[in-house]
Formats: structure tokens, sequence, C-alpha cells
């Protein structure tokens, strides 16, 4: 009899957490002639003029820039194209394998998962996109031609969290919001919270790596190696919003591979010994 295997989940932010930088800043916004801190303080300034949600001005913008732009091409296939060179941290790029590989060895079933702010299309255009389950991240919605037209899913700080439930309950869309609002006890959801790591880089992902932390589950807080930005996540572990903080590099036997295979382990022991009280209770 084939032996049981724990459903688990890795749940990732995409930008400055498995690529450098803003997946937008790899080509598609040289490709417009514009300066990526020149983009980035438009969005600012946009958002404060017009009290609009950030990734609603990021989304705009690029819309807008590539209509007044007409040597850019601007429809989904494109947007794909410009996920392909995207610059990934150390490890990453046969870290899946690798810990689908271990993960197996412990009688656990894990599955991938991004949440990210960025652009799902040029997500889904990365030599990575494959080892994701689904791919929640901001998108567009489109014409008859494939152009895009108006912001189809918006991801900031908080909505992050509402998919989280989605993988929680094994919801792998985001239109249908009967079955997330449905009252599914936590021994019949898809995936506990607490057999969930999340993985993010910073403030943006503080509510969701703060809810996965609360309610039993780990969450990492990763930073560009030699960076100003271990200041800022180290910050979030003393203010108990992260259970771990690491650099973002994902080699075998690196520390934030190290804390993942702990954290396998400690669920493949509990599943282990779980069996043994289920025995008993029969």
């Amino acid at each position: 009899m084939a032996k049981k295997h724990t459903v688990f989940a890795i749940v990732y932010d995409f930008d400055g957490t498995l690529a450098k930088g803003n997946i937008q800043e790899n080509s598609f916004i040289p490709d417009l002639g514009i300066h990526k801190s020149v983009f980035w303080k438009e969005v600012k300034k946009l958002s404060r003029e017009h009290e609009m949600d950030e990734i609603l001005a990021y989304m705009f913008l690029l819309i807008d820039k590539a209509r007044n732009h007409g040597e850019v091409k601007f429809d989904r296939d494109s947007l794909k194209a410009h996920g392909r060179d995207v610059s990934y941290f150390e490890g990453v790029e046969d870290y899946f394998l690798r810990i689908n590989k271990y993960a197996r060895s412990k009688q656990i079933k894990l599955g991938h998962y991004i949440i990210s702010s960025g652009t799902k299309e040029m997500i889904e255009g990365t030599k990575i996109a494959k080892y994701f389950k689904t791919i929640y991240a901001s998108s567009f919605k489109y014409d008859q031609h494939n152009v895009p037209q108006w912001p189809a899913i918006v991801l900031n700080y908080t909505t992050k969290t509402q998919f989280l439930f989605r993988i929680n309950k094994g919801i792998d869309n985001a239109w249908d919001n009967s079955k997330i609002n449905t009252y599914v006890p936590k021994e019949k959801r898809h995936v506990p919270f607490e057999r969930m790591i999340y993985i993010g880089d910073g403030l943006t992902d503080v509510p969701a790596m703060k809810l996965v932390k609360d309610q039993g589950g780990t969450s990492i807080g990763v930073y560009a190696p030699k960076s100003r930005k271990k200041t800022e996540v180290e910050k979030l572990l003393g203010e108990g919003r992260v259970s771990y903080v690491a650099p973002a590099n994902y080699s075998d036997g690196a520390e934030l591979d190290q804390i993942i295979k702990a954290t396998l382990d400690q669920v493949s022991a509990k599943a282990s010994v779980q069996k043994f009280a289920n025995k008993i209770s029969r």
C-alpha cells in the first residue's frame, strides 16, 4: 500500500524574493526609454495626486506609456516575453527540483505558489513559472486583440492575504468568492496554515507573513546578500512578524535551504507521530 503524503505549500513573493529587482525593470521599462527611478517616482506622484493605490498606479502607467510609445509592442505575448531573462538570486533555478525531491523523501506532497504585486504575465514568461501550481499576481483584462485594457487583479499589501486563504482552502482561481467565504473546518482545509511557508522580502509582504506565522505556519524574511534590506527584514524579526530571516540564497546547504528543510522535517515528524495517535483513537 502506497504511503499517504502530507500536503504542504511554500508561497513566494516574486520581486526581491526569487528575482532581483522589480520584474518590470528587466526590459519593459527600459524599452519605454524611461529610467526605472523616474518611472517609480511617477507612480508615487500619481498615487498621491489621485488618492490611488500604488499597484493600480503602476499598472495604469504601463498601459498609458506603452500606448504613447508607438514602437513598444504591448499585448499578452509581449508581456510574457519580458519575463524570459529575469535575473534570479543564487540557487533559484535548480532549487525547485531539489526541494521537491527532498519533500518526497519525507512523504510530503509539496506545492509552490506565487503571491505577488508584480505583473502576472511577465512572471508566467519566466523560466521557473512551470514549477508553480498557481501564480496569483497583478494582471490585466484584455481586448479581442490581446491588448491590455484594464487591471483585472490587483495585489497589494493586504489583498495578498486573500490568496493565502485560497491556497488554504484549495481554490486555484482568483474569481470564486463563494468558496472562499464558505466555512470549512480547519482539519478539512486543503493546506492548513501550519503546513505552509511564506517567503517575502519586505514591507509589502508583512500582512501575509504575519498571518501565516500567527496561524502556526512559518514566515521567512529574505534579503539580497550585502544589501541594506537586511536591516529592514531583521527589524521584522524583532517585531515578531516573521519566524526567520535569511539571505535570498536558495543554494543547496545555504541558510535559507536549511530553514526550509528543517521545517519540512518537523512537519514530516509530526505527521508520523499523528498516525500513531489516530490508531489509538480508532
